[in-house]
Order: C-alpha cells, then sequence, then structure tokens
C-alpha cells in the first residue's frame, strides 16, 4: 500500500546530492520524495544558503534533522579525542544516529522506505549506506543511469543553480572542522571563515591537552599550520599541484567549458563519509 511507502532523499549541502534531487524531481515527479538534511550545527555558510535555493527549485521545505546531542557532548563522551580518519565518531553519531532514529519509528511499524543516494555512475559503491534493514532499500539512480560527475555538473547548470559557493575555494561540504580537508583548505578556511577557524583551534589544543593523538590536519597542529612561512609555503605547493594538473588535464571537445578541478582531483580522492560530503 501507498501509505507504507516512504521516499527520502538525504542532502549534504553538496553537488551530486543536490542534482540528485533535482534529477528525481524532473524525471521521476509522480514519486513523492521527502527531502532531508542533517544540522551538525558546525556546516559551512554557503551550505545554508544553497539549501536555501534548492529547496526553491524543488518547491518543498528539506526537512531537518537535528542531532539529539551536539558536538561538545559528544566530544566529552568520546574521551576529548577529536574525531579522524581512523575513529570517524562525528558521522555516526551526528549524521547516521538522527537519521536512524528518523526512521526507526517507521520501520518497526511495518513501512517499506527507499532511500535514493548520489553515488555516480563513474564510482564506485561505497560502504557507508549498506542497509541492516530489509524494509530499508537503498536506490542508486544514478548509477543505474550512468550518470558521471560532468553529467551532475550539467544538471545542475541545466537547472540554473550552479555548484554552491564553497566549491571556489573547498571542495568537501560537511563541518567546518572536517578532518578530511586538505591544508589548503584550512587555509582557506581562514581566510573566509576566521571565526570557524579559531573554534576548530581551540577544539584542538582543549583535546591535544586532554591527551588526543589526532589532530585535524594530519602531522601538525593548526596553530603550526596558520604561522605566515607555513602559509606560504601551503599556497606555494597548491599552486605547483594545479599547474601540473592543468597541464596534463584531457579538454573534452564535447564540452564548451572545461571542467572544474576538486581539491581532490589535485590531492587524490580521499574516501570521505558519503552522509557528509556527497
Amino acid at each position: 500500500m501507498a501509505d507504507k511507502e516512504k521516499h527520502v532523499l538525504g542532502l549534504s549541502g553538496g553537488r551530486d546530492s543536490a542534482a540528485l534531487a533535482v534529477y528525481m524531481r524532473q524525471h521521476h515527479p509522480d514519486i513523492d520524495i521527502e527531502y532531508f538534511f542533517t544540522d551538525t550545527g558546525k556546516e559551512l555558510p554557503e551550505v545554508y544558503e544553497y539549501l536555501g535555493r534548492l529547496e526553491g527549485f524543488l518547491g518543498k521545505t528539506i526537512h531537518k534533522l537535528n542531532p539529539d546531542r551536539d558536538f561538545d557532548f559528544w566530544l566529552k563522551q568520546y574521551n576529548d579525542f577529536l574525531p579522524s580518519a581512523q575513529t570517524r565518531w562525528c558521522t555516526r553519531q551526528l549524521k547516521l544516529r538522527p537519521f536512524e532514529q528518523w526512521v526507526r519509528p517507521m520501520l518497526n511499524d511495518g513501512m517499506t522506505i527507499y532511500s535514493y543516494v548520489a553515488i555516480r555512475g563513474d564510482e564506485e559503491y561505497r560502504e557507508g549506506y549498506s542497509s541492516k534493514d530489509d524494509n530499508l532499500i537503498i536506490k542508486l539512480p544514478f548509477k543505474d543511469v550512468g550518470i558521471d560527475k560532468a553529467g551532475v555538473l550539467d544538471i545542475l547548470e541545466g537547472a540554473g543553480l550552479g555548484l554552491p559557493k564553497y566549491y571556489e575555494w573547498r571542495t568537501r561540504s560537511g563541518c567546518t572542522f572536517c578532518f578530511y580537508q586538505q591544508k589548503i583548505e584550512w587555509v582557506r578556511l581562514m581566510d573566509r571563515h576566521p571565526d570557524a577557524f579559531e573554534e576548530a583551534k581551540a577544539y584542538e589544543k582543549s583535546a591535544v591537552e586532554q591527551g588526543s593523538p589526532f589532530t585535524w590536519s594530519q602531522g601538525e597542529s593548526l596553530e603550526e599550520l596558520s604561522k605566515p612561512d607555513r602559509i606560504q609555503q601551503i599556497k606555494d605547493d597548491h599552486e605547483q599541484r594545479l599547474l601540473r594538473q592543468k597541464k596534463n588535464l584531457q579538454q573534452n571537445p564535447l564540452r564548451s567549458d572545461s571542467e572544474p578541478l576538486d581539491i581532490d582531483d589535485l590531492y587524490g580522492k580521499a574516501k570521505g563519509c558519503l552522509a557528509c560530503h556527497k
């Protein structure tokens, strides 16, 4: 029965999930999809701005899921250890847990939930969205029809949305202090959102004093990273990478404009957390 089905699509504030929302609206208008965003309270302001524009295009409110406990609470629960690639408690507690709490009563009531995930046709299906419940069914529309990164960009341009503004300086959505950021992204966060950078630095200083083995950026503290000589070194390294990448980039004659470079194109693909970075 229809009332025993629910269709949901999680938005991260990133391009792929936004493009999937547009695609489903355009190609499957008969499916009543509920769009949701899990708000950690530590997101970039550009994320909220983009979600607002996306709401306008979809003509539907994006349902906000808020964690029942904030970052500070969970930091204490994990003995002041910062989240890291080895211990991704932030994704587990601030992104996945609120989603599970939202859908669990519906699943318990016998409802079948279809969750649409923006894994592209040019990506491997990665772990993180595997369902442990037979009534929670994962759907991969982009994978099914072969839409790749270029296709995602076309969808967003065609809808008049374009990319979120933070793509001018950063690849990742999610928290301002995401540990998957490259060092150049930390430098740019310091330039564009100094208050958020200082907050991240304060969290790091306190955590290290409490014995945390992790810093936000691998191999150095934000205090060290923010020294003028180090900033210049990071910027110089980034420019060299950019020049090498542009030199090696194959132009696609079928596209009138060259594909924008991602930070990941320069530094190698980071696994990331799908709930944040899609």
